[in-house]
């Protein structure tokens, strides 16, 4: 088992590295977030000793667990977030991806302990406009990114987004080129705000994500393997 995930792993890299060298990106401008929710905590300790350091989480009992054993690495929350659970996401995350309302941002940054750095947040963005979907328009991100921007104990590092799936690499680029768009819009409205996060790419169009301005790409399966849904 371990020896497959190494090499999923050594092989999501490798996908990560020729994405960026065919867009004349350097490779270490893009992070490698490794999507461990439902996986087996033995499964992120073979992957933190062959050097992955950074993981994402979706559901807040089963991370807690994970992040007790595992303290030292950087943990992300990147799954949809109810207001109940603000407390121990702002406790023991230094990310969040999934911030989709101000209401939220505001109780993270009532809730962040003084003592730790400001926890990094990221804006998630419905960029392809679906009904079913969370996340702010892409206006709404201009009008409550400054109010976001203002809370404290909060550092706004950029944008997130899950767009609609495509199969076509031409397809999957169009709304992640809109994403990048929207982050140089606030960038240059907001020069003095630390701006220098896009979050997007998973396992079926991570390629098209780098090519459009990605710093960070969300893998899950093509690294752990088929998800167990027995367990969400």
């Amino acid at each position: 088992m371990s020896d497959s995930i190494i090499t999923r792993y050594q092989n999501v890299k490798n996908r990560v590295h020729q994405a960026c060298l065919d867009a004349n990106r350097d490779p270490e401008s893009v992070q490698l977030l490794a999507v461990s929710k439902t996986k087996p905590i033995e499964d992120i300790q073979i992957l933190s000793k062959n050097g992955q350091k950074s993981f994402g989480e979706n559901y807040v009992q089963e991370s807690l667990a994970k992040i007790e054993i595992c303290p030292d690495l950087e943990w992300h929350f990147i799954g949809p977030i109810q207001s109940n659970k603000t407390k121990p996401i702002a406790e023991n995350f230094q990310w969040v991806h999934s911030v989709d309302r101000l209401k939220i941002a505001q109780r993270l940054s009532l809730q962040r302990p003084t003592d730790l750095p400001p926890l990094n947040i990221l804006l998630e963005v419905n960029i392809s406009e679906q009904a079913s979907k969370a996340g702010f328009s892409p206006q709404e991100v201009l009008e409550f990114a400054p109010q976001i921007a203002a809370l404290p104990n909060l550092n706004l590092r950029g944008l997130m987004a899950i767009p609609q799936q495509a199969d076509v690499l031409e397809e999957q680029r169009k709304p992640f080129a809109k994403m990048h768009q929207l982050l140089k819009q606030l960038q240059q409205q907001y020069p003095d705000w630390h701006l220098d996060t896009l979050s997007m790419g998973m396992s079926g169009d991570l390629e098209a994500a780098i090519y459009e301005g990605a710093t960070m790409v969300r893998i899950g399966t093509d690294i752990f393997g088929a998800r167990d849904y027995s367990k969400t």
